[in-house]
């Protein structure tokens, strides 16, 4: 039988627990709680992918059941805007990506705490509260150094350095790239999760990727950031999000 949480305390100390050592160099690097670390180490690993949970119940590509996302927000812990975008984007994705909604889930989760870090809310629109800014790309510490254009500046506000927005955590350029329509609003942007969710898969699912297997799996996650203990911690957010629905 599935066992739902005592509390959304308890869940959250869990998993800030098993993924604690990435999370204190983020706080360390951001103190604005913004989390995104750029710093390049070894190779991806091969060891197996998370355990994915089952794509949620839908009649459509785009249309998922309130109730298989009000349960599994209840025993996970993630807003239920959020959990409803990181379903429809694995909905959408190629069934021969293999990706899963408890992958996005796990980057959600380490980029930026589903839109919610540093006592944010998460609107049922998909938006936060207040903005999700990386921090300057200024080339200064562990960051690259990204001059702002008046297009990124646009998404960020800073006239001479770029910075990664929304609770993705998409750096301008990469964003111009991916840009997605989530939600089927007619808008693409990085600030609405239902559109950085879309705008993920599609990029981790590029090419010839399989998530089936541990290495395509670490190698996509590498990909979207190039650091091991950002490819470590995702896998440990997904696996303990996969273990908590059982």
């Amino acid at each position: 039988m599935h066992r739902p949480f005592r509390s959304a305390a308890l869940f959250l100390v869990a998993l800030v627990a098993v993924s604690g050592a990435v999370f204190v160099l983020q706080q360390m690097l951001y103190p604005r709680d913004q989390v995104l670390d750029l710093t390049p180490t070894a190779a991806p690993p091969t060891a197996p992918p998370p355990a994915t949970a089952a794509a949620a119940p839908a009649s459509s590509a785009s249309v998922v059941d309130p109730a298989w996302v009000g349960d599994t927000a209840a025993r996970t812990g993630i807003p239920g805007p959020a959990l409803l975008a990181y379903a429809r984007a694995t909905l959408r994705a190629p069934e021969s990506c293999g990706l899963g909604w408890t992958t996005l889930a796990g980057i959600g989760w380490i980029e930026s705490q589903h839109g919610t870090i540093g006592g944010r809310t998460l609107r049922e629109d998909g938006t936060s509260s207040a903005r999700v800014l990386g921090p300057a790309l200024d080339g200064v510490g562990p960051v690259a150094a990204i001059r702002a254009t008046p297009e990124s500046t646009a998404w960020h506000g800073d006239p001479q350095w770029d910075h990664a927005v929304g609770p993705m955590q998409f750096i301008p350029s990469t964003w111009e790239m991916w840009s997605s329509d989530g939600d089927g609003d007619g808008a693409a942007d990085p600030n609405d999760i239902d559109d950085a969710a879309w705008a993920a898969a599609r990029y981790l699912c590029t090419g010839d990727q399989d998530l089936t297997t541990g290495s395509g799996w670490a190698s996509s996650i590498y990909s979207y950031n190039h650091a091991q203990v950002y490819v470590d911690s995702v896998h440990t957010a997904a696996t303990t999000y996969a273990e908590r629905i059982g």
